[in-house]
């Protein structure tokens, strides 16, 4: 993995020895020897992560990680204090202040290179999804952000319920959240909700075996996106570098100090939330891509390639499919008297009649101004003639309200027919394409001969 990495420190050798480790990993590195020039180099280059020294003859490191947290551009990146020292009180600053994680020194290489690729890698993540949520905000997907938001859920999991209780009893004081106690097992037994944040040992019913927890947690989709803090026994590096490469999103030394596991917890849960959020965002957006906005039904975009799969389908299982194009009728006449608003109020009606009177299985989707397709898998002719003709039925039997209680309207509904797939009606092999066609020439036959009418494909039947 490489990135573009911020070594700020007033010590020229420090700099000079951890950009030999850093470009030796292929990293690109990046310095400033006083706290105001790693300021002012961080929000001109925006690197992936930033490396700070504590005592800097300007401005000392704290300050700066506080800094480089209240800027916008730089809020996100991540921040590794890296000190000589081993005092608690600093590292406590550190971590209040924003940072990451705070490494003493001499810190084990391949430690401190599984610390930047665990970084790095959520990093990457959430500048994906950033980039995908800022793109949908411009299209104007967003929606507001809720005020409330509710304790997070943080599981302990100790080698014995001793331990994690007491882990408990240390941590409720300093958290607003829901602490919960948890074996192995039932960690994995994916009841009730998951987690936001794990806390595990690193050493449970065998040496070992909180990592291999982590790897099961990280391979399971209900906990894939929790945050994870391994507790592992003091001088154990390899353990810290495996666990970092397993997915660990951070570690802590046992025993802890329960201020300093607090501030971890809250990191790992507010970066959960974000990585929750812009997931969400995403999806959202994904939704509404395939959405149309008036009716709430399956787009263009969406219809033809789902209509495409169910055509594979139905040649490979030797199955027949049906496919409606339906247009309503004389519906310009509806605008140009009534106003948009009212044909609005007919299209959002006749997409509720046309699905509460369609199978789960069968595809709705509104496909131009007041042109909507029906796709039905494993059907034939005379079942799908008479679904056509209970929609045409469905949509002219009941007036349509206007707006504002204008008065009731009557429309129709004129519905173009095909069958493609393998059924006794298709005469030859036909395309997605051609099937789609052959409805078109269907409906225009229908509207030809009078309206509010079903009409089939003599080609498909």
């Amino acid at each position: 993995m490489t990135g573009r990495v911020l070594v700020v420190d007033a010590v020229s050798t420090n700099r000079i020895v951890l950009k030999v480790k850093l470009t030796d990993a292929c990293y690109e590195v990046l310095q400033a020897a006083s706290g105001r020039a790693g300021l002012e180099v961080a929000r001109r280059e925006l690197p992936d992560l930033i490396l700070i020294a504590p005592d800097l003859p300007d401005i000392d490191g704290v300050e700066v990680c506080r800094r480089l947290r209240a800027d916008a551009p730089t809020r996100t990146i991540p921040i590794v204090m890296l000190t000589a020292g081993t005092d608690a009180a600093a590292r406590l600053a550190a971590l209040a202040a924003g940072a990451d994680d705070f490494l003493s020194k001499p810190c084990d290489d391949q430690v401190l290179l599984a610390r930047l690729r665990s970084l790095l890698r959520a990093r990457e993540a959430e500048a994906e999804l950033s980039l995908r949520e800022t793109t949908g905000r411009e299209l104007g997907f967003a929606e507001p952000e809720t005020g409330f938001v509710a304790p997070a859920l943080i599981a302990l999991v100790a080698g014995r319920s001793e331990g994690a209780l007491r882990w408990r009893s240390l941590l409720a004081p300093l958290l607003p959240h829901r602490l919960v106690v948890q074996s192995r097992a039932e960690t994995l037994a994916d009841t009730g909700p998951a987690p936001d944040v794990f806390v595990i040992a690193a050493d449970l019913d065998r040496s070992g075996d909180g990592l291999r927890l982590l790897s099961d947690l990280r391979s399971r989709a209900p906990t894939r996106h929790s945050g994870i803090c391994i507790a592992l026994p003091g001088g154990a590096p390899d353990l810290a570098a495996t666990a970092f490469d397993l997915g660990a999103n951070d570690l802590v030394t046992l025993p802890f100090d329960p201020q300093e596991l607090a501030l971890r917890i809250e990191t790992l849960v507010r970066r959960k939330r974000l990585m929750d959020r812009l997931r969400a965002s995403v999806r959202d957006e994904l939704r509404a891509s395939v959405r149309d906005p008036l009716t709430g039904l399956f787009n263009r975009r969406y219809a033809l390639p789902h209509f495409a799969r169910v055509a594979d389908r139905a040649h490979a299982a030797g199955k027949a499919f049906a496919v409606m194009v339906l247009d309503l009728d004389r519906f310009k006449a509806v605008n140009d008297r009534w106003g948009h608003a009212a044909g609005d109020a007919v299209l959002v009606e006749v997409a509720r009649r046309l699905g509460d009177n369609l199978r789960a299985v069968d595809l709705l989707a509104r496909i131009g101004g007041e042109e909507f397709l029906v796709v039905m898998p494993d059907t034939g002719l005379a079942e799908a003639r008479g679904a056509a003709e209970r929609l045409c039925r469905i949509v002219e039997q009941s007036p349509f309200a206007l707006p504002g209680g204008a008065g009731m309207l009557r429309v129709t509904l004129s519905i173009g027919l095909a069958v493609g797939g393998v059924a006794p009606e298709v005469t030859a092999p036909a395309t997605v394409a051609e099937v789609l066609t052959r409805a078109d020439l269907a409906l225009l036959t229908a509207k030809a001969e009078g309206r509010n009418k079903v009409t089939v494909s003599m080609n498909a039947a």
